[in-house]
C-alpha cells in the first residue's frame, strides 16, 4: 500500500477510493503528518510557497502537482523527491482562453465593452478577423496542440515551433525548430507563447523578438509572465497590440503601465481554472494513483528522483 496525502478532504472525495492506496489529508502548509507519507498532492494554488515542507516528511518519493507549470517547484523539493506535473489537464481550459482572447483583441471587443459602459454606439470599420491571419503558436506541448486544434476550424494560417524540427501530425503538416522562428516572425500576425518557464524560455519575446513582427501583430501569452519581457512589451505598445493571460510582474500592481497601455488586454492567470479543472484533475489523479498503487511507474515525470 502507497500511503497518499491530499490537500483537503474534497479532493480525497472527489478522487475516491483506489486499490493499494492509503489517503490522507494534509496541506503542506500545516505541521508535518505523524507518520511517513509516500506521495504529496500538492494544492493547485500556492503549491510553490509551501511544498518545501515536504523536506520534514520521511518516506516522500513522488510530488504530484495540479498544475502544468512547474517553476519554483525544483529549488524548494529536495532531489530525492520526484516530481510530476498534471499533463493534460489543463489544455482545453487554457485553450478556450486563448482562443477567447484572440478574438476578442482582434474584433475589439474590449472598446466595445468600455463604449458599452458610456452608452456610446462605437463604428470602428473593418476590424481584423482570426479567418485568414498568419498564427505563429510557440510550444507543441498539450496547451498548444489543444490551441492549434480550436484555431484550425476558425480558418487561421497556423504554424507551430518546438524547441527541435520534427514531423507534424493530424493537426500540422510540420512542427517548425526554433531556427526557423526569426524567420516565421517576419510573417506572423498573431503570436502565441505556450511554452514552460525554463532558462532558455525566460525573456523569449525580448525586443529582438517583438521587432521582427509586422506593426499590429498581436501577441498572446499564456505561458508564464517571464516569458515575455515586460519592458520590452511596453516600448511596442505603440505598433503591437497584447492579450496577456500572465504578466511580469504577478499580480500585477495596480499602478503598473501595463494596465492603461494602448492595444493590452489583461486577464488575471486565469487560463486553468475552470469548470473543466475539476474533472479533468481528478481523471488524471485516479490514474496516476492507481498506477502507483499497481506498483507501476508514475507518469508525467518532470524531474526524476535522484539517484
Amino acid at each position: 500500500m502507497a500511503t497518499v496525502s491530499f490537500p483537503s478532504k474534497g479532493w480525497v472525495r472527489d478522487v475516491g477510493p483506489i486499490e493499494g492506496i492509503t489517503p490522507v489529508v494534509w496541506h503542506p502548509d500545516n505541521p508535518p503528518p505523524d507518520g511517513p507519507l509516500d506521495v504529496v498532492v500538492a494544492p493547485y494554488v500556492g503549491a510553490a510557497a509551501c511544498i518545501a515542507s515536504v523536506d520534514k516528511v520521511p518516506g516522500v518519493r513522488l510530488v504530484q502537482l495540479l498544475t502544468a507549470g512547474f517553476d519554483g517547484i525544483f529549488e524548494r523539493v529536495p532531489d530525492r523527491i520526484a516530481i510530476a506535473n498534471a499533463a493534460g489537464v489543463h489544455d482545453d481550459s487554457t485553450a478556450e482562453l486563448a482562443l477567447a482572447m484572440i478574438l476578442a483583441s482582434q474584433r475589439g471587443i474590449p472598446d466595445f465593452v468600455r463604449a458599452q459602459e458610456r452608452g456610446v454606439w462605437l463604428r470602428p470599420g473593418f476590424l481584423p478577423s482570426l479567418a485568414d491571419r498568419r498564427v505563429l503558436v510557440l510550444g507543441y506541448g498539450g496547451v498548444g496542440r489543444a490551441i492549434v486544434a480550436r484555431l484550425l476550424p476558425f480558418r487561421a494560417r497556423v504554424s507551430v515551433v518546438a524547441t527541435t524540427a520534427r514531423d507534424g501530425d493530424d493537426l500540422v503538416k510540420r512542427v517548425r525548430g526554433m531556427d526557423e522562428l526569426d524567420r516565421l516572425l517576419k510573417k506572423s500576425e498573431v503570436v502565441i507563447l505556450a511554452v514552460p518557464l525554463n532558462d532558455t524560455t525566460r525573456g523569449l519575446a525580448d525586443d529582438a523578438f517583438l521587432s521582427k513582427l509586422p506593426d499590429n501583430a498581436l501577441v498572446v501569452n499564456i505561458a508564464r509572465g517571464p516569458v515575455l519581457d515586460t519592458v520590452a512589451a511596453l516600448h511596442h505598445t505603440d505598433r503591437l497590440r497584447f492579450a496577456l493571460d500572465v504578466t511580469d510582474p504577478e499580480p500585477l500592481p495596480p499602478e503598473h503601465p501595463l494596465w492603461q497601455a494602448p492595444g493590452v488586454l489583461i486577464t488575471p492567470h486565469v487560463g486553468g481554472p475552470s469548470t473543466a479543472f475539476r474533472p479533468r484533475a481528478v481523471e488524471m489523479l485516479r490514474e496516476q494513483l492507481g498506477r502507483i498503487g499497481r506498483g507501476e511507474a508514475p507518469d508525467h515525470i518532470v524531474r526524476p528522483a535522484a539517484p
